[in-house]
């Protein structure tokens, strides 16, 4: 058995745990299908490098999807998966952690599956608050399908669902749900696996629902959309790196801060070496009150910087907790003499037997 060492770092690379696991033991022998160059082999090679620091056999994994490029996860990770039906990831993610509550659950979804069909019960699956991980790829379009709009498409964009621009303001995840209650939110880009393994341990050691939003590329029918924050040219001076307890510094020359004035973040410059603005915003994941979590999910002003990190990390009740193991006879149940019927005349009565 190895020690009980785990080492992510840049590479990713893990030395083992103490079940002697390592990254390869959860990568399964299905060739993944995507095409190349997309962001999901990030997605898939961070988060089969998180397991083995986990500590948990194999078959005390699942990993649940519904539709789309994401959701073809489950068959390249070597634990137990359920692909199942378009948006419906987060209710199938549910049943299986209160019925099955030593699994650790992943779910895998898109911006159309989770935020579309899927809408309602992504917002009613994070307020409450199961202890389950949502890693949603957020490519901002329809990829699967071959390049329709998604609920996340950037306004203007033109895609074959809208030849001449979409109209519609589009969703954004992160700030859904830390508006839904979300006790865990990041945010990180699929060309940085340095903070990505950092973001998916946290949310691994997280007890309650964690959500992760995961800028991705997709090269055939969506490419560069997040190139402005990733490309090492200018990423420097478009995103903002959150620490917990630091102020938002940022840029090239680190000489630039996000401040707040009233509700309203701006960016002011400063000598390097400085004392900073006595109005610095100062980053809290664990305040209780998640207004400065939503605010700073909204910040994507031109003039200021993209956050990317972990937003918010609280503790709170959690849903599978409710649920003990109750003992029961469902056959007695479904043959009892408690079943109603209604007669010609409307009236409901107990049944004969």
């Amino acid at each position: 058995m190895g020690a009980a060492v785990v080492g992510t770092g840049v590479t990713g690379t893990v030395t083992a745990t103490n079940l002697g696991l390592k990254r390869a033991d959860f990568v399964s022998n299905v060739d993944p299908k995507w095409c190349a160059g997309c962001g999901c082999y990030s997605v898939l090679r961070w988060l089969t490098g998180t397991f083995p620091g986990m500590n948990l056999p194999r078959e005390k994994f699942a990993v649940i999807s519904g539709i789309g490029c994401s959701s073809r996860t489950p068959y390249y990770v070597d634990t137990f998966g359920f692909h199942t039906v378009h948006g419906r990831a987060m209710t199938v993610a549910t049943g299986l952690k209160i019925t099955q509550p030593d699994l650790s659950v992943w779910v895998m979804t898109g911006d159309g599956d989770a935020l579309s069909i899927g809408g309602n019960h992504f917002i009613h699956m994070i307020r409450r608050n199961p202890d389950i991980k949502v890693i949603l790829f957020n490519n901002q379009i329809y990829g699967l399908t071959k390049g329709q709009a998604s609920p996340t498409t950037a306004k203007g964009k033109k895609t074959k669902s809208t030849p001449f621009g979409s109209f519609d303001q589009p969703l954004r995840p992160l700030s859904m749900a830390i508006a839904a209650g979300a006790t865990f939110a990041a945010r990180v880009a699929d060309t940085d696996g340095e903070l990505m393994a950092d973001i998916l341990a946290q949310a691994a050691a997280h007890r309650g629902a964690a959500f992760v939003e995961v800028l991705l590329n997709c090269v055939i029918f969506n490419d560069g959309t997040f190139s402005h924050l990733t490309d090492k040219a200018v990423k420097n001076d478009t995103t903002v790196r959150l620490r917990d307890g630091a102020p938002l510094v940022f840029g090239a020359a680190k000489n630039q801060v996000v401040t707040i004035d009233g509700f309203r973040p701006r960016v002011e410059t400063f000598e390097p070496g400085a004392a900073l603005p006595t109005n610095a915003l100062i980053h809290d994941v664990g305040v209780e009150d998640p207004s400065l979590a939503f605010l700073l999910s909204n910040m994507e002003h031109p003039e200021l910087p993209v956050p990317v990190g972990v937003f918010r990390k609280v503790a709170a009740p959690v849903y599978d907790d409710n649920y003990a193991p109750r003992g029961g006879d469902l056959g007695k149940v479904l043959q009892g003499n408690e079943a109603w019927v209604e007669n010609d005349l409307g009236e409901i009565k107990p049944a004969a037997r």
